[in-house]
């Protein structure tokens, strides 16, 4: 049930700053920092099938886990967006201390703003509203054979190919975890 509240919550907020800030100049705030678990990490990468020298987008990276993961465990090319200054600062900051800038990075930038074309594996966690927003521009970008993995939340229309629950034994808050693989 806290689960259903949270994203309830966050889809109403989201949604709200979609309607109100739509002439914003700013960049659009699709989601609020929420950390994946390493668990979570760790699966999302394995579902996406990703591979050594493959290029990853992290959409929302947050800390930037996701990012390093992705470059240091599997020598995968990485790419991290965010808007939030301070994120992106940490996120930099910690891929600096792994000694990982040869293949991770972090760009403060707006999704919308965004070159779909190119990686071979996004993945997503965003809010329901966010995920439909961004939607359109994943359909009309990415490249064939790309795959998306989204967490909780799902691609209205999209093709699910597999989907897997992944438990975090270190949340009792939301201990279960659902991640959805699509591939163009």
């Amino acid at each position: 049930m806290k689960k259903l509240t949270l994203s309830f919550l966050l889809s109403a907020t989201v949604a709200a700053l979609v309607l109100f800030g739509a002439d914003d100049p700013k960049p659009l705030n699709l989601a609020p920092y929420f950390p994946t678990p390493t668990p979570v990490v760790k699966a999302m990468l394995e579902l996406g099938e990703l591979k050594t020298g493959e290029l990853v987008y992290d959409l929302g990276s947050g800390d930037g886990r996701i990012v390093i993961m992705a470059a240091q465990e599997f020598g995968a090319k990485a790419v991290g967006f965010e808007i939030d200054p301070k994120l992106v600062y940490q996120s930099r900051e910690r891929i600096k201390k792994r000694k990982l800038d040869a293949l991770a990075t972090i760009e403060q930038q707006d999704l919308m703003q965004a070159d779909f074309s190119k990686p071979d594996l996004i993945t997503v966690y965003l809010l329901p509203a966010s995920n439909d927003t961004i939607q359109p521009l994943l359909e009309d970008q990415m490249k064939a054979g790309a795959r998306v993995i989204s967490h909780d939340f799902t691609f209205r229309g999209w093709e699910i190919e597999k989907e897997i629950t992944v438990e975090d034994p270190n949340d009792e808050d939301i201990p279960l975890h659902k991640l959805f693989l699509y591939r163009r």
